[in-house]
């Protein structure tokens, strides 16, 4: 795990070393049960307290991107599969909202159109 820390930036370690594990999780370089580096590990790795590194992974742990195993520790659990296939939704439903825009076709009508297939794998 390579996680750079800008001493010179305005942004909170903590918050450095979140974003960094975030983007390491949506490119792929962490996966699904990937055990980080133990608080004490990546503190002494990156040269911060490790009271930043606990802040990070308390917030990682909140947003879920993580969850904390007693024999393993901090582990990556956000299912990479689900993240990509929201990435691709998105731009599929960017085309398909747009089609609609052009048709004077509301968000309410697009929210009931949702809602009613929805209905139907329920």
């Amino acid at each position: 795990m390579i996680i750079e820390i800008d001493f010179n930036s305005e942004e909170a370690l903590y918050l450095q070393v979140r974003n960094q594990i975030i983007m390491g999780i949506a490119t792929s370089q962490y996966q699904e049960g990937d055990s980080l580096p133990s608080v004490r590990q990546l503190a002494d790795a990156i040269g911060i307290n490790m009271h930043t590194v606990n802040k990070a992974y308390t917030v990682l742990k909140q947003e879920g991107f993580v969850k904390v195993d007693r024999r393993k520790g901090a582990v990556i659990a956000v299912d990479v599969d689900r993240m990509r296939t929201l990435a691709e939704l998105k731009k599929e439903l960017q085309v398909i909202l747009a089609k609609s825009s052009c048709r004077n076709i509301s968000k309410e009508e697009i929210h009931e159109l949702i809602e009613e297939i929805y209905e139907d794998y329920r």
